[in-house]
């Protein structure tokens, strides 16, 4: 009787955990459809009100690379600082603001401040920049992050790097071949070549703030996490890199100017809020996810936004709003979903599926 028991408690728990396992990839999946309404979100805010006169007959006369990096950085920090506000207004519904300004001097508050601007400054305006120059097909270039973190947690802590997940790192940077020579050879204009290589950039930015924020996501509730996440990226942003810009352009106040020129653009700023609220929601799914299934797998399955980006972009800004370009080719709509296998190839052995299916059956006969 003891031994049914037990081996009673071990399936129920077993249960609980395969439950718990894939509520995680759910969520995770889920980040990664967020993340791809971010990216259509806020490619249509950086189309409307003053934005249009800067991006089309650029009547302020702005530089190119005002054009090109200022603008992309300032679009990143607008949306960051709303997704902080959308976090912080999450935290006081749940009454953890306080927690939050304590975890900011602690150990892993400190790591996570750090993965959010290998994530945030970095990677975000390089994401951002990228879709600028080379329109959706940047999304899936930045979607080898996985398959970069895969490889820089083998580097920097030693993680496992086996056949498989070098076969998963195979197909990804396959997928981005063909996306790459695609686009390349396409109408695409002059600009693809620099956008691919900054999305390349992106991807980079969030491997290394996959790994790093590993650690201190750990330890710290994910609501608090991801409050941390934005309000880092948010001011880091707007202190520290646009400044930097500022300087390499020529003039240090431009950038802000030009904020208080975006601020003031309701028409913009209603969809910037927009973008904001998905990028809140995706991130902390993100962060949800890695802390349920692990981080190989939970960057895994945010990875699908290499899907989702290219869907969210066509179906907002090409068939709702009408606009042209945001189509993508059968051979690149192939490339998108063949990295999403080899994001899941890297995470996960896909017979386990299988394996786990069977038991399952075994369990009920």
């Amino acid at each position: 009787m003891k031994k049914k028991s037990t081996a009673a408690a071990i399936a129920a728990k077993d249960r609980l955990k395969a439950s718990f396992f894939k509520k995680g990839v759910t969520i995770g999946l889920l980040s990664g459809l967020t993340y791809g309404l971010f990216a259509a979100f806020i490619t249509l805010a950086m189309q409307r009100g003053i934005w249009g006169d800067w991006y089309g007959d650029n009547t302020a006369g702005l530089s190119t690379f005002a054009i090109v990096f200022i603008l992309g950085a300032l679009g990143t920090a607008l949306n960051d600082i709303l997704s902080a506000v959308w976090a912080f207004i999450n935290c006081g519904r749940k009454g953890k603001i306080q927690d939050f300004f304590r975890t900011l001097n602690t150990a892993p508050g400190r790591m996570l401040m750090l993965a959010a601007v290998m994530g945030g400054p970095i990677a975000n305006v390089a994401y951002i920049i990228g879709i600028q120059l080379a329109g959706s097909i940047a999304i899936p270039i930045t979607a080898l992050c996985p398959a970069i973190g895969a490889i820089l947690g083998r580097v920097i802590y030693k993680q496992e790097l086996n056949k498989r997940m070098a076969l998963g790192i195979i197909i990804c940077v396959s997928a981005s071949v063909i996306i790459g020579s695609v686009g390349i050879g396409g109408d695409t204009g002059d600009s693809i070549v620099l956008g691919l290589v900054i999305a390349f950039v992106a991807a980079l930015g969030w491997g290394l703030e996959g790994v790093i924020a590993g650690f201190g996501s750990s330890m710290v509730d994910t609501e608090i996490s991801i409050t941390i996440r934005q309000v880092t990226s948010g001011v880091a942003n707007f202190l520290i890199l646009l400044p930097i810009l500022g300087l390499l352009g020529g003039g240090i106040t431009q950038p802000f100017v030009l904020a208080g020129q975006a601020f003031a653009s309701g028409s913009s700023m209603i969809w910037f809020a927009v973008s904001g609220f998905f990028a809140f929601i995706s991130f902390m799914w993100w962060y949800k996810g890695n802390s349920m299934t692990g981080a190989a797998m939970g960057m895994a399955t945010n990875g699908t936004y290499s899907f989702f980006g290219p869907l969210s972009c066509w179906v907002l800004l090409g068939i709702i709003m009408g606009q042209d370009g945001w189509s993508l080719t059968a051979i690149e709509w192939f490339a998108a979903v063949t990295m999403a296998i080899g994001i899941f190839v890297i995470a996960m052995n896909p017979l386990d599926l299988f394996k786990k299916k069977e038991e399952v059956l075994d369990e009920a006969a």
